[in-house]
């Protein structure tokens, strides 16, 4: 399974539809801000499921601020980030990635990109798909019994 995982688009749904062309995903995953971007890109491509929570700056008060998903035989969590104190470090994360048994946690909110391995779980971070002068996403390949592969990808 492909995951194509966006963050941080603020607006700019034109990056994500080129990520998504490139990709051909499975699946996507919006880690939040902006919300109404990935209802966008849920409209462009409706044949493709997509995954998404609220971001710190999307006022969703009845959607979930994280979400744990079941993909292959892998457990993900999706979730913004700034619920756990991700600018400031990964301590708040690591420890829900141990209670929570994680094999792969996905995160947002600080616009750097991450792809970091820490005891058993995957931290991945795509940076942000908007208006910035490097627009990034991430590509991951699910397949039960493999390791997690991919990368992240800037969008030229």
């Amino acid at each position: 399974m492909k995951l194509l995982v966006l963050s941080d688009s603020h607006g700019c749904v034109e990056n994500m539809a080129r990520a998504v062309e490139r990709t051909r995903p499975d699946l996507i995953c919006h880690l939040g801000d902006c919300w109404r971007d990935a209802e966008q890109l849920r409209m462009l491509f409706p044949s493709i499921p997509m995954e998404q929570v609220p971001g710190n700056c999307d006022f969703r008060p009845d959607a979930a601020a994280e979400r744990l998903v079941f993909l292959a035989d892998r457990r993900v969590l999706l979730c913004h980030g700034h619920t756990y104190g991700v600018k400031q470090s990964l301590i708040s994360a690591g420890f829900a990635a141990e209670e929570k048994n994680l094999d792969l946690f996905l995160f947002g909110h600080t616009h750097r990109p991450l792809w970091d391995f820490r005891r058993r779980t995957l931290f991945v971070n795509p940076g942000s798909i908007g208006r910035g002068a490097r627009p990034t996403y991430a590509v991951a390949e699910l397949a039960e019994g493999q390791p997690i592969t991919g990368q992240i990808v800037e969008l030229a």
